[in-house]
């Protein structure tokens, strides 16, 4: 799913923005509606209008006047994601683990690209805790020019979601360790 909202949300698509489309994609039911409880927005620093407007401006959702005290309520307007594997149950797992892999506490910033960063590297890390992506790929999927991937993942060192990382000289991959 990290991959599809980087190719069809716009460049300049903030972070924030970003993580709110990944709750929503992985949320969607079969109408295109999603229905976020405020706590989990609030867990994510969410809560914020900004992220919302993000996305309402460039097409990609719209909340609906039905919005309670305890859910917001949104219309997405991709029907592409309905063909997206894996099915609706898998995909709502697949929520709640990136909720908990991109917490703030754990991700040990608030922002949401180190939200959003540490979810593409946990994504993307095998059993042992390496992982290895292309930079370009990672940079797209955060919404990041390339050359500010190397301090974005030096803050991740710092703040404890990642032991190491490097790139590779010869084939230009991240290689990191949880």
């Amino acid at each position: 799913m990290l991959s599809y909202l980087a190719a069809t949300l716009p460049d300049n698509t903030p972070p924030p923005a970003r993580l709110l489309a990944l709750q929503c994609a992985l949320r969607v039911d079969d109408t295109l509606h999603v229905r976020l409880p405020r706590g989990v927005l609030r867990s994510l620093r969410l809560d914020a209008p900004d992220p919302w407007r993000d996305l309402e401006q460039v097409h990609w959702l719209c909340t609906l006047p039905t919005n309670t005290h305890s859910e917001i309520i949104a219309e997405l307007s991709d029907p592409g994601l309905l063909g997206q594997a894996p099915a609706r149950p898998d995909r709502r797992r697949a929520a709640d683990w990136a909720l908990r892999a991109g917490h703030p506490y754990k991700a040990g910033q608030t922002g949401g690209l180190q939200q959003l960063a540490s979810v593409y590297l946990a994504a993307h890390t095998d059993a042992c805790g390496g992982g290895l992506a292309e930079p370009d790929r990672m940079a797209r999927a955060c919404g990041l020019e390339l050359g500010e991937l190397p301090l974005l993942l030096d803050q991740l060192t710092a703040g404890g979601v990642l032991r190491s990382w490097r790139g590779c000289p010869y084939t230009e991959d991240l290689h990191w360790i949880l």
